[in-house]
């Protein structure tokens, strides 16, 4: 840190009024957090924790957001303090937070570090699969104290995946490839959440390389896995829609490629672990099998 962003950090310490009293609670890595009684001033260094929070109830508490967090509207009128890679630390400083909320592979641990020795605390989350989305509400409901409303929510989220599940089970299972980004070729991986929504969707993941979570891609390995369904995530908001044309012609055979069945699908319902990760995963699933989803079908 420079010298200019040494006295916010000062007047942390000389402004900040120790809390009467702090229970230790363990964050999803284990490691011991101090969280002082009564409502918390929170910084969230995710979308998708800010998502948690509000859903939670406990919108008002947050005192700062990354600039990615947009939803629900009510999050883009939080102070923003930079990205979830790239935060900026002189500003969650001067917003004085009680806790700051992190995501254990989402935030840069140095990042993460330096908060912890600035005396900040860090409550981390660690959304490991489709369970440890579920996990993370109920952690984060406990740290917040709304035990009943993340229980509730949760319990919400299980219900509509059930059945979606319903809808689609029994059914052939295509081979699908998800594309979190298009150029280059990053792919989904089976160390993924995103790899449980496309199995709880009725698909097969393509990608088999467990090494790196989202591995990039040659269009010789896309050739080879032959995916029958492709979905390519977009970094804007609106309605799936067919992709056709462009570069994906030279490949006819990809059998997505000949049938047609290479989708544009919202990414940001899909790629944040939180409440309307369901969404996202409803999403999967008409994209994966529309015909579930007709009038008639088994939904």
């Amino acid at each position: 840190m420079t010298r200019r962003s040494l006295l916010p950090v000062f007047l942390w310490f000389v402004l900040a009024i120790p809390p009467a009293r702090a229970a230790t609670m363990p964050d999803m890595l284990g490691r011991p957090v101090a969280v002082p009684d009564g409502p918390l001033r929170l910084v969230s260094l995710a979308p998708s924790l800010t998502e948690i929070v509000f859903a939670l109830g406990r919108g008002d508490w947050l005192v700062g957001v990354t600039e990615f967090c947009d939803y629900p509207p009510a999050a883009r009128s939080k102070p923003r303090i930079g990205g979830s890679m790239t935060p900026d630390l002189e500003r969650v400083v001067q917003v004085r937070p009680d806790v700051v909320l992190a995501t254990a592979e989402g935030n840069p641990r140095d990042k993460v570090a330096e908060l912890t020795r600035l005396g900040i605390p860090v409550f981390a989350v660690k959304p490991d699969g489709y369970a440890g989305v579920l996990a993370s509400v109920r952690t984060l409901g406990h740290l917040l104290r709304a035990e009943a409303e993340a229980a509730a929510l949760s319990q919400e989220m299980e219900r509509r995946a059930a059945a979606i599940r319903r809808a689609v089970g029994g059914r052939p299972r295509p081979r699908v490839l998800y594309l979190v980004w298009a150029d280059p070729l990053i792919a989904a991986g089976p160390s993924t959440f995103i790899h449980d929504l496309i199995g709880m969707a009725g698909g097969e993941n393509v990608v088999r390389e467990r090494a790196v979570p989202y591995p990039r891609l040659s269009w010789e390995e896309v050739l080879a896995s032959a995916p029958e369904v492709i979905l390519v995530a977009t970094q804007m908001g609106g309605g799936d829609r067919p992709l056709n044309g462009g570069s994906w012609n030279a490949w006819q055979s990809i059998p997505a490629v000949r049938s047609g069945r290479i989708l544009s699908i919202p990414g940001d319902t899909i790629h944040r672990p939180g409440p309307r990760v369901v969404d996202g995963l409803e999403r999967l699933a008409r994209a994966i099998h529309p015909e579930a989803f007709l009038p008639g079908g088994a939904r």
